[in-house]
């Protein structure tokens, strides 16, 4: 994958360009996790209405990274790596940054072609988590793709009507993101290393604490 000079950082440094310009990237961090939660429970209590298409999750990222950044809600505009500990540091092959809008929308439509309603917890569990991981592994933004794709999965759901505990994915957001790279180990060369278990497991918890609640 040709890589060149990042855009979104500062220059000779590894910190995103933000709004707030903060130059550290441990205080951005921090500061980043305060905004977009506050954003994620605004999410949670007034969602969104949309199509769940491709225009629909960049509108969803853009609300929670708008304190931010200034290319909230907008797709990358160059290819990425980004070293993964859990794979010995290796980055997953995520899409070249041409590919981002075809890839998603198409798995976003035959995500919404699924009949969820003859769907078991099972089945709901392996597929949610098999366009969750896709999604994902697509990254369609330079950074909060995790928050973005879980927030938009989960609301997905209940637009289908039936609930993902999204307190389940907050509590364990390491846990989520190092299954979304294990569900993702796919490469051109060294073939499908894929390990998608971990990610249908919280899945599936998320998925019968969702009936719970609501029964």
């Amino acid at each position: 994958m040709e890589m060149m000079r990042d855009p979104y950082l500062y220059l000779n440094t590894e910190v995103l360009k933000n709004k707030l310009g903060v130059m550290d990237n441990e205080k951005l961090n921090t500061i980043e996790a305060e905004y977009t939660s506050t954003r994620l429970k605004e999410l949670i209590e007034n969602p969104i209405i949309g199509n769940f298409d491709f225009d629909h999750l960049c509108r969803m990222h853009y609300y929670i990274f708008q304190d931010l950044y200034d290319w909230a809600g907008q797709p990358r505009i160059i290819n990425i790596e980004k070293s993964e500990p859990v794979l010995g540091g290796i980055s997953i092959e995520y899409s070249e940054f041409q590919d981002i809008k075809i890839t998603a929308s198409s798995l976003l439509a035959k995500m919404k072609a699924v009949d969820w309603g003859k769907s078991s917890l099972n089945e709901k569990a392996e597929s949610l988590s098999k366009y969750m991981a896709e999604l994902w592994k697509v990254h369609i933004f330079r950074e909060g793709n995790t928050r973005t794709i879980v927030t938009f999965i989960c609301q997905y759901t209940e637009s289908k009507g039936f609930v993902l505990d999204t307190e389940l994915f907050e509590k364990n957001s390491v846990y989520v993101r190092n299954a979304l790279v294990a569900a993702s180990v796919v490469f051109k060369d060294l073939g499908d290393k894929s390990k998608p278990q971990y990610l249908v497991k919280i899945v599936k918890d998320a998925l019968e604490r969702g009936e719970s609640s609501i029964k």
